[in-house]
């Protein structure tokens, strides 16, 4: 055959143009496909205000929620008296133990001799029997009120009057009674301390927030902490990187040793407890931390673990029958295999967290619950996929075995389920791996598992700590089940041919 010339293309071209030239879509599909994308972009943030959002965020708070999920804090109240004087108090269950004397906390005590007023009081003596004869009795004199008079009592006490906070080298709160001085790096802010107002003495620098005249005024000094500069106390907040009391409470005799300590104790100590040895002791006093509730948690961990492997097992076990009803070239006839689908998309569609919140209504809180709503969701699901999978198969392995006269059930053995059944354990594995993360949600709404206990964690605003702690508990477990799924997936699909 004779090949074409340029000269026979440019006559073609010439008199067939339309051939040559390509059409609008083929020209315009990218830039057309580009602007739709940005458009619905545009759209979208239009939609949800999200420039509004972004610009009102306090991403300072979210800064310190995320930094005290691996620290903890020291919450001295330097309260302030009518006087001048101070007195600084610690919570009852202060995480560096009780009686802290911290060093960044430098307080000048004086000794002072205070009179202290004891107002006067009345007190009512017990009511006379009513008489016998009238209830218009006349009163006795012996009845009167009895009335105390007002006291003075003068006492000497050791006070404070002056106190400095070192937040960080840098930063620093120095408490001198009417008057608060706040260094911050290269900037210094006074605070004057009246009746029942605070009044910066400048401009509120950026590290320094009021909402409105005389209100509080709320200090930030990043990683190091905040405090509060109120009328009558100074609430100071001063973190320190960790987690505080992680093994051993500050009631646990193990308090405040060091490991090598601790490890002389268990080895060869006398007994901290004369009814159990140290070794003991100390796994009792780790178990039952109040503070961290390890056993609770690792319990509460175990349970949403056992829910997702049973929910999934029962869901597993229920679709495999019922996609076999449901594929249309396993199960001939149409209006069964459209009722099993129906089925399956009625339970898939209503989502998991819902069919959790139904059982917890019907079960109560627990467990039960949690493995009910798996249970549910999964089996529309596995037994959607399960049908695909098997109206998909090859059809010759099939008639191969069935024209050696094989029985149906023999021919669904040794012609369906050697194509199928890798790819039906494959996706129940990655449906117990995801089960194990859905199953902490779940929890939440009272199904059972860690999920309600993180809830918890999480409505005190106070234990992120904790919150940090059950989250990474969450991810090792997560880590472990996906290797295991992608081991066990691996072996029966991806090396079958070795």
């Amino acid at each position: 055959m004779q090949s074409l010339t340029a000269a026979d293309f440019d006559a073609i071209a010439a008199r067939h143009p339309h051939l040559l030239q390509p059409s609008f879509w083929s020209r315009f599909t990218a830039p057309i496909i580009l602007a739709s994308a940005i458009l619905y972009l545009v759209f979208c943030s239009w939609l949800f205000s999200v420039g509004t959002v972004m610009s009102s965020a306090n991403w300072g708070i979210a800064g310190s929620y995320l930094a005290e999920w691996v620290s903890y804090e020291e919450r001295p109240t330097i309260a302030i008296r009518d006087d001048g004087t101070m007195k600084v108090d610690f919570p009852r269950f202060d995480p560096i133990g009780p009686n802290p004397n911290p060093d960044w906390l430098q307080a000048k005590r004086e000794t002072v001799t205070r009179t202290i007023t004891t107002p006067a009081t009345t007190a009512q003596p017990d009511a006379a029997p009513a008489s016998s004869f009238s209830f218009m009795a006349p009163a006795d004199p012996t009845s009167a009120t009895a009335a105390t008079a007002a006291s003075t009592q003068t006492v000497t006490e050791d006070v404070l009057t002056h106190a400095l906070v070192q937040m960080n080298p840098e930063a620093s709160i120095e408490i001198a009674p009417p008057s608060v001085t706040v260094v911050h790096g290269d900037e210094t802010l006074s605070i004057s301390l009246g009746a029942d107002s605070v009044k910066a003495g400048s401009a509120l620098p950026t590290w320094a927030t009021q909402r409105a005249p005389g209100e509080k005024i709320v200090l930030s000094f990043g990683f190091s902490g905040w405090a509060e500069v109120r009328s009558d106390a100074v609430i100071v907040h001063k973190r320190y990187l960790g987690w505080a009391g992680f093994f051993f409470d500050i009631d646990s005799p193990f308090f405040g040793k060091s490991w090598s300590q601790i490890a002389s104790l268990l080895w060869s100590g006398e007994r901290l407890d004369p009814a159990q040895s140290n070794l003991s002791l100390a796994i009792d006093n780790i178990l039952y931390n109040p503070s961290w509730q390890h056993l609770d948690v690792w319990t509460k961990l175990f349970q949403t673990i056992v829910m997702a492997f049973v929910g999934t097992l029962f869901a597993m076990i229920v679709a495999f029958p019922l996609s076999f009803i449901a594929a249309r070239n396993i199960t001939q006839n149409r209006p069964i295999n459209q009722l099993t689908k129906r089925f399956f998309d009625f339970l898939r569609s209503v989502d998991m967290l819902i069919w959790a919140l139904f059982f917890t209504r019907a079960f109560g809180p627990g467990p039960l619950a949690g493995i009910s709503a798996i249970f549910f969701t999964d089996t529309g699901t596995l037994g959607k996929l399960y049908a695909e999978a098997l109206e998909n198969i090859d059809d010759k392995q099939r008639e191969g075995v069935k024209s050696v006269g094989a029985p149906p059930m023999a021919v669904q053995r040794f012609g369906v389920l050697p194509q199928v059944l890798p790819v039906f354990a494959s996706q129940a594995l990655y449906f117990w791996e995801s089960n194990t993360r859905s199953a902490t949600i779940i929890g939440a709404v009272g199904a059972g598992g860690i999920g309600l206990k993180l809830w918890e964690a999480m409505r005190t605003h106070t234990n992120w700590e904790n919150v940090a702690y059950m989250v990474l508990l969450l991810l090792i477990v997560v880590f472990i089940f996906d290797a295991i799924s992608n081991a066990l997936r691996s072996r029966l699909i991806g090396k079958r041919g070795h």
